[in-house]
């Protein structure tokens, strides 16, 4: 079936039900990862919250697994009324508005606690108003973990260990010139790919967080992982304003809340998740390091001085760096 038929048929069933729903609103959650995954497990606690304090009023069925296509894809059946909430990254974000540039760009947290304080507080409520323009606005976040590089054969310790190795990432600008500017040469191409290229010598390392070695079985072939951080890019719960606006006002305050208990639910649950990784990991024989993270810093600073005066985003930016 194609996309467009895929969308046709979902809203057709969509149009159904709501006309046989007796006054209840009935949601459709799609969310890109695995049903195992901690975001999905957060996801369900989100939708039996809903349910229940709803009382039955609003029920959401969930989508996982990519049943229903990529992040893109959905987010254009969201924007078509297929889909009404979806959990989308940062990356995805920023082609509907530039203010998610800030948050793919590398070390601007400062680790774990600084992503939350920045996360929770006003600039985050900020941007999830960002999108109103496209017919969507933000209910919450989800860590998506810290990025760091993993390589064939040898560690990196600092940012020289690059120099001459051929580094997988994300297909974006700000990624790829932040390995240029380490000294590695940055090669993008797609997440399944990256297996088979390790294994063939196409690439030398990649970089994502430690459950790319475990789930996507990267330590098979990749022997070393270096905690330097340099990327913490965020997922949005993003809810189309259709939908939103089919809510009461208290039933509005109960899905955001929901929302946000669904965040502070999968925050234990990921960090359990990655020490379960790390010690898979180790037990796959990965040797984990954990450089100095100044260096790498100091050579992207220019990366992030030449963004900072960006009409677009600079200001949020600079918000997120001055956040203690």
């Amino acid at each position: 079936m194609t996309f467009r038929n895929m969308t046709l048929a979902l809203t057709a069933a969509v149009a159904l039900v709501a006309g046989t729903a007796d006054a209840k609103t009935r949601l459709r959650l799609a969310n890109a990862l695995s049903e195992d995954h901690p975001t999905s497990t957060a996801l369900k606690q989100f939708a039996e919250e809903v349910e229940e304090k709803t009382d039955g009023e609003v029920s959401i069925r969930l989508f996982l697994n990519g049943v229903l296509g990529s992040e893109r894809e959905v987010l254009e059946q969201l924007q078509q009324g297929a889909v009404d909430i979806t959990r989308v990254s940062a990356g995805e974000l920023e082609n509907f508005d530039p203010i998610f540039k800030a948050f793919t760009l590398p070390y601007i947290f400062k680790g774990e606690d600084h992503f939350y304080r920045v996360m929770e507080g006003p600039i985050a409520d900020e941007v999830y108003e960002a999108t109103a323009d496209s017919g969507f606005r933000g209910l919450t976040f989800f860590d998506s973990g810290a990025r760091s590089f993993y390589t064939k054969s040898t560690p990196i310790n600092m940012p020289d260990d690059l120099r001459g190795l051929k580094i997988r990432v994300l297909n974006s600008n700000s990624s790829i010139r932040m390995v240029e500017m380490m000294g590695g040469t940055p090669t993008p191409m797609a997440y399944g790919e990256i297996y088979t290229a390790l294994q063939q010598g196409v690439i030398d390392g990649a970089e994502n967080n430690i459950t790319a070695l475990t789930i996507g079985r990267h330590g098979e072939v990749a022997k070393f992982y270096s905690q330097d951080e340099h990327l913490r890019i965020p997922d949005f719960l993003v809810i189309s304003d259709a939908a939103w606006g089919r809510l009461t006002d208290e039933q509005k305050v109960v899905v955001k809340d929901a929302a946000v208990h669904a965040t502070q639910s999968f925050r234990e649950l990921w960090n359990h998740a990655i020490s379960d990784a790390t010690a898979e990991a180790q037990e796959m024989g990965v040797t984990i390091v954990t450089p100095d993270q100044a260096p790498f810093r100091e050579k992207v600073m220019p990366l992030l001085d030449g963004y900072r005066a960006d009409p677009a985003f600079g200001d949020t930016l600079n918000r997120i760096l001055a956040t203690e």
